[in-house]
């Protein structure tokens, strides 16, 4: 089933796969968007519901895509490829594949921006530039960095040109060598915040607020943004867990991987909110911040809290591995099938898909400032700068639309002995959770959403 070239690459220990596949989940999702997220939507009661759709239905996803992957051994369209010939099955599926090389193109594209700002605003919390800030200032400063061309966009090329370098190197040499230095690193970071907020930080406060749950500020759409927040955390259908799969060694179990990717990603998630809240609560800020809670709302206090300023530091180096490591496991899928095609010349084909995915970019840089007012679908009604339809498209559109068809594919197309070989020490009640989750639960609970979000795209 597998090319030769994906024959000879496999990962040289389980521990290195999970902590890139773990790396590859955990992101910006986990400490950008989960945070305000949880903020908007009232904090216990969400996040109780966010965390029943990671292990009901997001758990199940991710062992679909790891069978998907080690079952294709190659890149997603490749992987898929092989497994419509093996289970005769109709070459519309092939979609799926080319959905999983083109979201982590397009995403990374406009990821890269957003990682650009972490570095920018590392250098401001370095030189202790949060001390002048205040309410009243902060949005401007925000407005006014992004909105620096030549500055964002070299930071760009900067974030881009060393996921390539660590891309290049392979797989053992650079993606495993770099997630076993980078997540170790990342969760320690985020101990030495969680720990600092404990005697700093209105620790007690945050813990409530995270982990009381209120249901009373649930509502439908709460609900329907806590599965689409769970599928995006897990960065379920972008193809990084489809290509990283395919160099997983048979012994690895599948049903194991992908509940510690499930629940590294969640521990992520939980303590990004113990290392933001407490310091929202303790300085009198809007824990409903909206996506300005990074970059616009938590300057203002590691400027005016002790030792704001390598406080300030470390929250944004922790949300620059964080990037990262997601930003890798974006790259990889493409790369991948860049190598099936011209074998042998992964530095040439790394540097050329980077090069690429930074031009795209562009317009996403951009947004913030000399492209702030072009609307590329205005002439339709959409008025979305090209930042906002890149993100809108991909976390909203095309990301659970790959998901819908990832469960259906792996619940109703894989027959039930190929998924059996898959999971040869499973329970029965695994196999049958597995499937009936991938066959009904999750492509319902993905089409009620998608519908929800589609109304809003033209918003």
């Amino acid at each position: 089933m597998a090319s030769s070239d994906s024959s000879q690459k496999m990962w040289s220990s389980r521990s290195g796969f999970l902590l890139a596949a773990v790396g590859g989940a955990v992101g910006l999702g986990n400490l950008w968007r989960f945070p305000y997220i949880a903020g908007e939507n009232g904090g216990g009661g969400f996040v109780l519901v966010y965390l029943g759709f990671v292990f009901l239905i997001g758990l199940p996803l991710i062992a679909g895509e790891l069978l998907l992957g080690r079952r294709g051994r190659g890149s997603a369209v490749h992987s898929i490829a092989t497994l419509i010939k093996a289970e005769n099955a109709s070459p519309f599926w092939n979609l799926i594949g080319w959905l999983s090389l083109l979201i982590p193109f397009i995403a990374l594209s406009y990821y890269a921006v957003v990682a650009a700002w972490a570095i920018d605003y590392l250098g401001l919390a370095v030189t202790d530039v949060f001390a002048t800030l205040d309410p009243a200032t902060s949005g401007d400063f925000f407005k006014v960095r992004v909105g620096k061309p030549v500055n964002q966009i070299l930071l760009h090329a900067a974030f881009i040109a060393t996921t390539v370098w660590v891309v290049a190197k392979g797989l053992n040499g650079g993606i495993e060598r770099m997630s076993k230095i980078l997540m170790p690193s990342l969760l320690g970071v985020t101990l030495i915040l969680v720990i600092y907020n404990m005697f700093n930080g209105a620790f007690a406060e945050a813990v409530d607020f995270l982990f009381k749950p209120d249901f009373s500020k649930l509502t439908g759409t709460s609900v329907l943004m806590a599965l689409g927040q769970a599928l995006f955390s897990l960065a379920i259908g972008v193809g990084l867990m489809i290509t990283y799969a395919a160099y997983m060694p048979k012994e690895y179990s599948i049903r194991r991987s992908a509940a510690v990717i499930c629940i590294g990603d969640t521990v992520v998630a939980l303590l990004a909110g113990l290392a933001i809240f407490p310091i929202v609560f303790a300085n009198n800020l809007d824990p409903a911040g909206g996506p300005g809670l990074i970059f616009v709302t938590l300057p203002i206090a590691f400027g005016q809290m002790p030792g704001g300023q390598v406080i300030g530091a470390l929250f944004f180096i922790l949300l620059l591995f964080a990037a990262y490591t997601s930003a890798v496991g974006m790259l990889e899928p493409i790369v991948s099938r860049l190598e099936e095609k011209w074998p042998g010349r992964r530095k040439m084909l790394t540097s050329c898909a980077g090069v690429s995915i930074w031009v795209v970019g562009l317009g996403s840089v951009l947004s913030f400032g000399v492209l702030a007012d072009v609307h590329p679908l205005g002439f339709i009604g959409i008025e979305r700068t090209f930042f906002d339809l890149a993100d809108y498209t991909i976390a909203n559109v095309l990301l659970p639309i790959n998901a819908f068809l990832i469960a259906v594919f792996a619940g109703w197309i894989i027959k039930r002995s190929s998924a059996d070989e898959e999971f040869p020490n499973s329970t029965k009640i695994w196999k049958t959770f597995w499937r009936f989750s991938n066959r009904y639960v999750a492509p319902i609970a993905i089409a009620i959403v998608l519908m929800d979000l589609l109304t809003g795209f033209s918003a």
